[in-house]
């Protein structure tokens, strides 16, 4: 490199976010994702044998997919291209897949293309890269924030190894935040900037594991001082990350993240856990209506006859929120959230519903017996429909011993719990006055 170059490359470096001059450049430097790159972990070893098969790193915003990737570079002695998905085409792609396919048979070296935000390549761009991929004429490195097994395609997923990517801890940010104010080549260090312990504290937890959001924050803030040497305070801060964002997309992984650890916090009747999943939607911009459906069903699914209020909760719920709106309609899903959480619950009516359309379905079709047949038509009476029938409500408690199926089958098995083992108590009563006298 030579004096232009090197003031060009210092040039463009000044001008790159915080976040981007102080990306790792050697192992040692890679902060996080310890369960699969950590000491002696799988990707590490990989790295250091210069044995990398195709990959695919998935993972939130800002928690070294690229940073990573970076590394890799720097170490590899493969050669290494770098493209983004949302700038690059069809076309550039089988430049570089050529490119790559001459260089390994002229020269034996491999090709390592990181294809950053690679979701965004449809399937057909996608298939470009397949043939070359399970040739071995490149190693594919993809970085994805949406699910693998949902964005990229199904042969070209088979043929790489997934490495999902964790939100990095309170302590990751922390180290790299003072990593940052330390650093004179590349950070703050050489403004001589005085960071308060509780704003660093303040950036570890409000960036919620994103390293970038923390970077930019504390750059922000950094460069708002007016000072001669640079003093961050809390309030300065504050200033420079303002609300928390969340991670949401009604149609990705978030979506259904939320509303599944939502329901199952219910289910398992901790009001305290489905009140956070419920504020973590209404924050994330989550339809309230849907989150009013998903109440109605689980009264059903979830509480059904153990508490028969809940079905009545959960419809006045949905009522309330189509009337009222945002935000107010907030309180009236936190009453029916932490109302169903605190049922009582049964899923026998589920299982019974289930049970009898798998017969339905799988089963022999059992004919209508002739007494419960329509007989209020002329001419029933000729085929015997509704012959033998005894009106329920004729005898003193409103019960008669008769058939209502042609086979004994067995469905809803009620619960002991709440109100279902009142129903259970009575059917079992109902069952043992049956012929034969057995429940």
């Amino acid at each position: 490199m030579d004096l232009f170059e090197e003031v060009h490359e210092a040039n463009r470096m000044k001008a790159r976010p915080l976040a981007a001059r102080m990306r790792p450049r050697s192992i040692q430097e890679f902060i996080g994702q310890e369960h699969f790159f950590g000491e002696g972990k799988l990707l590490r070893r990989m790295l250091l044998a210069d044995r990398l098969n195709s990959l695919v790193f998935y993972g939130p915003p800002g928690t070294g997919k690229t940073a990573l990737a970076q590394v890799i570079a720097n170490h590899t002695k493969s050669r290494f291209v770098r493209l983004n998905a949302v700038n690059a085409g069809t076309k550039e792609v089988r430049e570089i897949l050529l490119e790559a396919r001459k260089l390994l048979e002229t020269e034996g070296e491999r090709t390592i293309l990181f294809l950053d935000e690679m979701h965004r390549f449809n399937k057909s761009q996608q298939d470009v890269l397949l043939p070359d991929v399970e040739d071995g004429a490149i190693i594919l490195i993809g970085a994805t924030t949406q699910n693998p097994f949902f964005a990229i395609n199904t042969p070209l997923l088979s043929r790489s190894q997934i490495f999902t990517f964790e939100s990095l801890s309170k302590e990751n940010i922390l180290t790299l935040l003072k990593r940052a104010i330390a650093d004179s080549e590349r950070g703050l260090g050489e403004s001589g900037v005085i960071v308060d312990p509780e704003a660093l504290e303040f950036l570890a937890v409000m960036c919620d594991g994103d390293a970038r959001r923390a970077l930019t924050a504390l750059e922000i803030a950094a460069k708002s001082c007016l000072e001669e040497q640079p003093h961050v305070t809390l309030a300065a801060v504050q200033d420079s990350i303002q609300r928390k964002l969340q991670d949401f997309d009604p149609t990705g992984d978030s979506h259904y993240d939320l509303a599944s650890a939502f329901i199952k916090s219910m289910r398992g009747s901790d009001p305290d856990a489905a009140i956070y999943w419920l504020a973590r939607m209404l924050e994330s911009g989550e339809d309230p209506r849907f989150i009013a459906r998903r109440l109605v069903i689980f009264a059903s699914e979830d509480v059904g006859n153990a508490d028969p209020r809940g079905i009545m909760v959960a419809t006045a719920v949905w009522n309330a929120v189509e009337m009222v709106g945002l935000p107010e309609c907030q309180l009236n899903l936190a009453q029916g959230v932490t109302f169903l959480a605190s049922c009582q619950k049964s899923n026998s009516s589920t299982v019974a519903i289930g049970k009898a359309t798998t017969d339905v379905r799988e089963g022999r079709t059992l004919p209508v017996p002739k007494h419960l047949k329509d007989s209020h038509y002329s001419g029933a009476k000729t085929f015997g429909h509704g012959e033998g029938y005894v009106y329920s409500h004729s005898a003193p408690d409103a019960w008669v011993d008769q058939e209502y199926l042609p086979e004994d089958r067995r469905y809803y098995l009620p619960s002991d719990r709440g109100h279902e083992a009142i129903i259970k108590k009575f059917l079992d009563e109902l069952r043992s006055r049956k012929k034969g006298g057995s429940a």
